[in-house]
């Protein structure tokens, strides 16, 4: 594989549905932030938006990214012990897809689940679980799968998703929190009074629903992003099964079962909740990949 491998994938495409159904109340947020603003300054709505999409376009700028995805993850660099285990793997890695090893970082998740995951268009981050008690084979096959996450340019839609998200989920909470305050307010100074009583209790009623609004819309972008991102765990399993590391990554998924995960979810709300398709799925569909090369 050379650097023509890093193409933009169908199921990258299909990811920026969840997107497109958050930008009216991203908009709305925005607006509701900037209308108090302009009875003060006159500042047009337009630059909003252009501002707050600027400031997401630099999450997309390598050092950035790191500085700013890794704290908010709780990640952190490796110690020189893990960067035995990650740096011939990752060097290997590299030399198949033909890019420099230092395009793409790894940190680190202290936690004792097996786990790994792609964010931001540089970083991969692998739980310190993965790293000690995985066979080198088997993490490898991980750190090729979410490797294959960047070269489908998978993560960028969840970026853009998760950043257009920071002001409308913030909205939904603030009204919950004023919705808290109008009702203890009402509950303290106008218990007495039941025009007071019936005013503060509208008010709690109406930043109830205000808030409900934003955060329905956030819960329905989320179901829409595990709905389209289970087509981009496929992909990434098919580019890893053609760079070769098919069995590798069956194993480690295997390992994911014998743990006790990989369940498949039952229900349609348990599907729509679930960010990954099941561990079973996956390995049956990598190793039907691997039986049958030219389907």
């Amino acid at each position: 594989m050379g650097r023509r491998s890093r193409t933009v994938e169908g199921a990258a495409v299909a990811t920026l549905v969840p997107v497109l159904s958050l930008v009216p109340f991203w908009l709305l947020a925005l607006a509701v932030v900037w209308y108090p603003v302009h009875l003060v300054w006159d500042i047009a709505f337009w630059w909003f938006p252009l501002v707050w999409a600027g400031l997401g376009l630099l999450l997309f700028v390598r050092p950035i990214q790191v500085a700013v995805l890794s704290p908010l993850f709780g990640a952190r660099r490796p110690t020189e012990r893990e960067l035995d285990v990650i740096e011939p793997i990752w060097r290997d890695l590299a030399q198949r897809i033909d890019v420099p090893p230092d395009r793409y970082v790894v940190r680190i998740l202290p936690s004792d689940d097996l786990n790994a995951f792609a964010c931001g268009g540089h970083l991969v981050v692998l739980t310190s679980f993965a790293v000690d008690e995985l066979p080198r084979d088997e993490l490898a096959g991980v750190l090729a799968h979410e490797l294959c996450h960047h070269l489908g340019f998978h993560t960028v839609a969840l970026t853009i998703g998760h950043w257009l998200s920071l002001p409308v989920l913030v909205l939904a909470r603030i009204g919950f929190f004023l919705q808290n305050v109008a009702r203890a307010a009402t509950d303290s100074f106008a218990s007495n009074s039941a025009g007071f009583t019936a005013i503060g209790g509208l008010i709690a009623a109406l930043l109830t629903a205000v808030s409900w609004v934003f955060l329905a819309a956030l819960y329905a972008s989320d179901a829409l992003a595990n709905l389209f991102g289970h087509g981009t765990e496929f992909e990434a399993d098919r580019r890893a099964v053609r760079m070769g590391y098919g069995r590798p990554l069956s194993k480690a998924l295997r390992r994911v079962i014998a743990l006790g995960g990989g369940s498949r979810a039952v229900g349609w709300r348990a599907r729509l909740a679930a960010s990954h398709p099941s561990a079973r799925t996956r390995v049956a569909r990598i190793e039907a990949m691997m039986r049958h090369p030219s389907r």
